[in-house]
């Protein structure tokens, strides 16, 4: 039997989504620590949208570079400089509360997770065959619905129960665990794969103009403006309407739980699946959502809407990079993960700073609202061939 249909990953895999928990825990958890921080300290809307704006400058200028080294150089390296990045990323507000400290956090926290993600993922794609990939990615990405489950979860109770400074430091005990078993070469990793030919400055460009990466690229940015929008908005929204930070964590989580129930499937029945008709369907529900969330107001309803679009958010990501994987060039799969991750860091820093501005201005409504009708027409585009 193919291990695309077995229940379980290899040990490698299995190695590479738990270090990979141990990092997002810390990003998810992080985003929840520091907006509400903000919000404790009299942030506003706009504030709050440019600390998360922050989480992903830097991988927006520097993922394609990163790609590129995991290409030349191999994974390890920078898979252990972002895990220890990450750990201090937490230390800095731990020690230092305050407003300065949550916005170098925010700085270092993403870019640190970047120099992690990007080379994992490119040693996620060389694990298996093409029959194998899209199964592969899904078990990876399974791995994330659980850290993007625990990582609100814990930012929320410890900061209810414990304050700010020891959630902070909370977030940094999985990395830490994670980066001794990095270090000491407890988990196994694909060797280096050079280019078949030396990178050219242009080299990104090309990617672009290659028609069914330019087509998955522009998908994947739908799903990046919304999940990155119901990272950012729900504590604001929660927040507003006079939700406790562990009834926020559990929303978010209740996002986090829908990817993995809907992740879980893919290695199963992933093979028998239409890859572009998973994404419009995908989109269209996540625009339904995006349509109801301002008309809801309790948490239970919130937990709800939150699950339904982690179901159609969350089955992107595999199927996408299983996509991009295959239509790589040779030698340069490394670069085509960096210049995705690189344009939806792009969306990562825009929609935050667009839509905080507007949440400030207009209210939630027609931010919500808008991006229903963008995830709507996404979806139709997709219908074409």
């Amino acid at each position: 039997m193919s291990r695309s249909r077995e229940w379980y990953p290899d040990r490698t895999l299995a190695a590479l989504m738990a270090v990979g928990i141990a990092n997002h825990v810390l990003l998810s958890g992080a985003r929840v620590a520091v907006s509400l921080d903000a919000l404790a300290r009299g942030a506003s809307a706009a504030l709050v949208g440019l600390l998360m704006a922050l989480f992903a400058l830097l991988p927006m200028l520097l993922a394609i570079h990163a790609g590129r080294l995991a290409d030349r150089a191999g994974v390890r390296r920078p898979m252990l400089w972002g895990t220890a990045g990450g750990i201090a990323a937490m230390l800095l507000p731990a020690v230092w509360p305050g407003l300065p400290a949550l916005f170098a956090a925010s700085l270092l926290a993403g870019v640190s997770f970047m120099l992690f993600q990007v080379p994992a993922q490119r040693a996620v794609g060389d694990l298996g065959e093409a029959d194998e990939r899209a199964a592969n990615y899904s078990w990876y990405a399974l791995g994330f619905s659980v850290s993007g489950f625990a990582g609100p979860l814990i930012a929320g109770f410890a900061i209810d129960h414990l304050g700010f400074r020891a959630a902070f430091a909370l977030l940094a005990v999985l990395p830490a665990l994670a980066l001794a078993a990095l270090a000491r070469r407890l988990v196994r990793l694909p060797a280096p794969r050079a280019h078949d030919e030396e990178a050219r400055p242009t080299g990104m460009f090309d990617l672009l103009r290659h028609p069914v990466l330019r087509r998955l690229f522009a998908l994947n940015a739908l799903f990046a403006l919304g999940w990155d929008l119901h990272t950012v908005f729900i504590p604001i929204y929660g927040t507003r309407i006079g939700l406790a930070a562990s009834e926020i964590g559990a929303i978010l989580a209740a996002f986090a739980a829908a990817t993995f129930v809907v992740r879980l499937a893919v290695p199963w029945f992933g093979a028998g699946w239409a890859p572009m008709g998973v994404l419009r369907v995908a989109l269209f529900v996540a625009a339904a959502v995006y349509l109801a969330l301002p008309f809801t107001a309790s948490t239970l309803a919130l937990a709800a809407l939150s699950f339904v679009l982690g179901l159609g958010l969350g089955i992107g990501q595999p199927v996408v990079m299983s996509q991009l994987h295959e239509h790589a060039p040779p030698g340069r799969v490394g670069e085509t993960v960096g210049l995705r991750m690189s344009l939806i860091q792009t969306m990562a820093v825009s929609v935050p700073l667009v839509f905080g501005a507007l949440g400030t201005t207009v209210g939630l409504v027609p931010v919500f609202a808008s991006v229903g009708v963008f995830l709507g027409l996404g979806g139709i585009a997709a219908r074409r061939r």
